[in-house]
């Protein structure tokens, strides 16, 4: 089958990766140049760890093991399998970590470390704290290479043709036309338009039950030593359903988040990049119409979780920045997934899971359209 994907970003590259995969002939079409949504502006997370239980664990697990055998045949993602801590610097806070480690759910791979066990498998980490929960099964790509990564692999197939700078303005029933004119025939046509919803988006879906959530994260300059995991503060407790429990509510009863933290709904992640710098954040804004700039509390904030972590001053933050993603809002979705027209679908809001789950997703779709 031929089959048009609109939308560039991770999503749509993993639905043409399991296109091509399964033997199909695959046209991307995006508007802009490059991503430059969400897709590129994160962390890089296989983020296992923080799902809920049931279908949302099992995609996360099913999509680790796909980036994992994907990075085997794509060096270009940064595939590593570094894991996670999560440190905990308060009592309230080790509670929660002791009772979610004792939980019967080996699929993430958790278990409690003391300080010194913390430090033994992070040396970088030279702060103080209680320990942490480590989850073995999360793992890290690059954000900003793995698109183009992707693509050149998909290239090499023969079966995947790249169409930037292509905005879809019309849906036929046989394709689209882009706003050059061109028409793209194809037998199925994806929509995987992440955070854009207006447009073409809503003339043929209308209203959707998926929200935008807009985010700040900043990189730095490089450490200077390795960041042997990723690193995540207690504040992410709060944000994950895998921790949710009666310490966890304690914690939240006991140890409110200060005023900048709670104000702007944040916690600490930081990943190191290949090029030794880190990417941390982040906040979640809900309330639209956003902001168009971003807010320096926050990332003065970030700086002094992460230097009492690090036990030495964050690196100068070098690139700061707000991105925005589409979160379905029905309770237990995954992803919002609906049928356009006979020959079109509209993929969209897998919320902060995108990175994590996306190869998933991807082989999800093509089981529901029989690809």
């Amino acid at each position: 089958m031929r089959i048009l994907i609109v939308g560039g970003g991770v999503l749509g590259t993993m639905h043409a990766w399991t296109a091509v995969e399964r033997g199909h002939e695959v046209v991307q079409l995006e508007r802009e140049a490059e991503a430059r949504g969400a897709s590129v502006r994160n962390f890089g997370l296989v983020w296992v760890g923080g799902r809920a239980a049931g279908a949302e664990l099992a995609t996360a697990v099913r999509a680790r093991r796909l980036w994992e055998r994907i990075g085997e045949r794509v060096p270009g993602l940064g595939f590593r399998d570094n894991g996670s801590l999560t440190l905990v610097r308060t009592e309230a806070e080790l509670a929660v970590a002791r009772e979610v480690a004792a939980s019967p759910d080996a699929a993430r791979g958790f278990k409690l470390l003391d300080a010194a066990e913390t430090r033994e498998l992070n040396p970088a980490l030279r702060g103080d704290f209680l320990g942490a929960l480590w989850c073995d099964r999360d793992a890290a790509v690059e954000p900003r290479t793995a698109q183009p990564a992707l693509r050149a692999a998909l290239t090499a197939s023969g079966r995947y043709t790249w169409r930037p700078g292509r905005e879809v303005r019309t849906l036929t029933s046989t394709g689209v036309v882009d706003d050059h004119g061109e028409r793209h025939e194809g037998d199925v046509v994806l929509f995987c338009t992440g955070a854009w919803l207006g447009g073409l988006v809503r003339e043929v879906a209308g209203e959707l039950p998926v929200r935008r959530v807009r985010l700040q994260m900043a990189q730095t300059e490089p450490l200077g030593e390795p960041l042997t995991t990723s690193v995540a503060d207690a504040d992410s407790f709060r944000y994950y359903p895998a921790y949710r429990g009666p310490a966890l509510d304690g914690l939240n009863s006991g140890q409110p988040q200060g005023e900048i933290p709670a104000g702007h709904a944040m916690q600490l992640l930081m990943v190191q990049r290949l090029d030794g710098s880190l990417t941390i954040g982040d906040t979640h804004e809900y309330t639209q119409p956003f902001g168009f700039d971003v807010d320096e509390d926050p990332y003065g904030h970030l700086a002094e979780v992460a230097g009492a972590l690090l036990g030495r001053p964050l690196p100068r933050i070098r690139r700061r920045w707000a991105g925005v993603y589409a979160q379905a809002t029905d309770a237990g979705a995954i992803v919002h997934r609906e049928r356009l027209s006979d020959n079109a679908f509209l993929v969209t809001g897998p919320g902060g899971r995108g990175m994590t789950c996306s190869p998933a997703i991807a082989e999800d779709t093509a089981a529901e359209l029989g690809l």
